[in-house]
């Protein structure tokens, strides 16, 4: 039946979704005309706010694209392309590949979303290499894992709410991990996924004519320098482990005494060290990182472009009241049982002109809290299910495939079709572990 509904699913986002450029275009006037004719804008005003904000995410920009920068190089560099091509060959046919893909990725994404989006890239990527499978559902299942790191030990709504003096701390205290990551409903819900995605992957397969098959030239690698081309001075030094070592080596060192010895936490800037020292070290020479620098740089292009209109877009929508508006609406008709659900669809909604787990609490939470006090709801809960809305509807906006489709080579029309059966299945799973478990 998955595969029957996935046809015309594909057909359809082929069809009609555009490139994301045009996508956050699209946005970027049906937000502004929404702030005029719902929240009594005027256009100046509206112009004024987008213009102001347009330029809110450039750390976050550049944070993006040193993720998927660090991570292909990490990922490319000799000892875990080894282990990346050792477990690919657990695969043996293209069920097998789906279903490797899934799991390795939802795995990834629960421990750390950016190392998620750039890991299952890079392993499909290898999975293609080693088994004939219909490329686009291979890339899409890489993606599809990406549903779960809101729920994950980097959720950024959960930690923002277990950090001392959060901005809503003096209303809803300190709420911990274990009221919200470890939460009974939570795993439950993130357990129900691990086995619901790979399945629901591996049954959209489509047959062998209708089958499209990865470009060669996709599958392209770099050749490292060979040491007997080497004769001038300055080639010596790019070749040259030694110099490598002297600098990642104490990059490693900084981040064991960053861990162990002050207790630090993982973030974006964290994370992004780690990858690009690793790399620094199992590449051995300046010149092997460079040319995986150079591959991996091709696909930054949609993030440079991009993310200073989704700024935008979020600028509108927050300093207009259109966020605030939508979530009050959707609440107005909630119980202290059914608001967790009505949260969930709520933030899912303003996922889609707001894709930022951070931003969106902060546009929610003020409308949230207060409903779930009033009406005697479980205010974790109610964190989480603005957090799961966040990630579920990622599988319609492709704000955040941008990296993967950059490491796979694709366009988001190649996946979203099936991202689109996932989307559907994932909320009534969700939506049932929220209401519920």
């Amino acid at each position: 039946m998955l595969k029957f509904l996935s046809r015309p699913a594909v057909k359809l986002v082929e069809r009609y979704l555009p490139d994301p450029f045009i996508f956050v275009l699209l946005l970027t006037l049906v937000a502004a005309a929404a702030a005029i004719g719902v929240e009594r804008q005027t256009p100046l005003a509206v112009m004024r706010m987008w213009g102001d904000g347009f330029w809110g995410l450039l750390t976050f920009s550049m944070q993006m694209l040193l993720v998927l920068v660090t991570g292909f190089m990490l990922a490319s560099s000799p000892p875990v392309k080894q282990l990346l091509q050792r477990i690919a060959g657990l695969a043996r046919n293209p069920g097998h590949a789906i279903l490797l893909v899934t799991f390795v990725s939802l795995a990834a994404s629960w421990i750390n979303w950016g190392f998620g989006l750039v890991v299952g890239a890079l392993f499909a990527k290898e999975l293609a290499r080693q088994v004939r499978v219909d490329y686009r559902l291979l890339i899409a299942s890489a993606y599809s894992g990406f549903v779960v790191w809101h729920g994950g030990l980097a959720g950024s709504i959960p930690l923002t709410i277990a950090t001392d003096d959060h901005f809503l701390a003096e209303q809803m205290g300190l709420i911990g991990t274990g009221s919200t990551i470890f939460a009974f409903f939570n795993l439950a819900i993130v357990a129900c996924l691990f086995i619901a995605v790979p399945l629901v992957n591996r049954a959209m397969l489509p047959d062998e004519k209708e089958s499209v098959y990865v470009d060669p030239k996709l599958l392209e690698e770099v050749e490292p320098v060979s040491r007997a081309r080497i004769t001038r001075p300055a080639e010596r030094l790019e070749n040259s482990t030694t110099l490598a070592w002297l600098v990642g080596i104490p990059g490693l060192i900084f981040l064991v005494d960053y861990f162990l010895l002050r207790s630090g936490g993982l973030n974006l800037n964290v994370v992004n060290f780690m990858f690009l020292f690793l790399a620094i070290v199992l590449h051995r020479t300046p010149r092997n990182l460079l040319n995986s620098l150079n591959e991996a740089i091709k696909g930054g292009a949609g993030i440079v472009i991009q993310f200073p209109f989704y700024a935008g877009i979020m600028a509108i929508m927050m300093q207009s009241g259109l966020a605030e508006s939508l979530s009050e609406w959707l609440i107005s008709f909630a119980t202290e049982t059914t608001l967790p659900f009505w949260s969930f669809i709520s933030a899912g909604i303003v996922n889609i002109f707001v894709p930022s787990g951070g931003g969106q609490w902060a546009v929610q939470a003020p409308v949230m809290v207060p409903a779930a006090e009033a009406l005697g709801a479980d205010i974790p809960r109610i964190a989480m299910a603005v957090a799961w809305g966040d990630a579920w509807t990622n599988l319609l906006q492709p704000f955040w495939a941008l990296p993967v489709l950059a490491i796979a080579g694709l366009k988001a029309k190649d996946i979203m079709g099936y991202c689109l059966i996932q989307l559907l299945v994932t909320g009534v799973i969700i939506s049932i572990g929220l209401t519920w478990f």
